[in-house]
């Protein structure tokens, strides 16, 4: 199944709807904090929250996770058809999330490219289930893993278990672009 476009269906219908995480927290008996995490992909539901959040939104949970299996042979998506994904935004992390695989609804690997302007890092180095790819297309950026930095410039990858606390950081003057592949565990 397709964790990341769940999560980005929760979200969309929350936000369609025009509720905010407290009103479907409230009305889940979850925390705030929580349904965030689940939206932000940072945290898996399980099968009763699952529940709880389609009923909150008014859906059924086989409603909420239709098509997420479907596996086309090839799904394209031109540059000027990228998705833009609303993932970890906060006044101090402005970076920019393209999903350049949305077209699949059922994928066991989510490509984006991120622009990280200067200045920017997410607050805090977080962990997440599955591996990531990380290869600098323009710029210069930091990348924190377990409490150690590492100094990238275009060209250069990483390959590593996310399960460890991570992220980017640009202390640069200017913009970068990161290709970001993350890989989920499938269920």
């Amino acid at each position: 199944m397709n964790l990341v476009e769940l999560a980005e269906r929760i979200r969309s219908l929350r936000i369609d709807q025009r509720l905010t995480l407290e009103e479907v927290a409230s009305r889940t008996g979850l925390t705030r904090s929580w349904l965030s995490k689940v939206e932000n992909f940072r945290v898996t539901p399980s099968l009763p929250a699952l529940a709880e959040i389609a009923k909150a939104l008014g859906v059924t949970t086989s409603k909420l996770v239709e098509g997420l299996d479907e596996k086309p042979s090839l799904t394209m998506v031109r540059k000027n058809e990228r998705k833009v994904v609303e993932r970890d935004q906060s006044d101090a992390n402005t970076s920019i999330y393209e999903s350049l695989a949305h077209r699949r609804k059922s994928r066991s690997m989510d490509p984006f490219l991120i622009t990280i302007p200067p200045g920017v890092a997410r607050e805090e180095a977080l962990p997440h289930l599955g591996e990531e790819f990380l290869l600098v297309q323009n710029g210069n950026v930091d990348f924190e893993y377990d409490g150690d930095l590492y100094k990238l410039q275009a060209g250069d990858s990483l390959y590593f278990d996310a399960s460890v606390p991570h992220r980017l950081l640009n202390t640069y003057k200017r913009p970068a672009v990161v290709l970001c592949i993350f890989q989920s565990p499938q269920a």
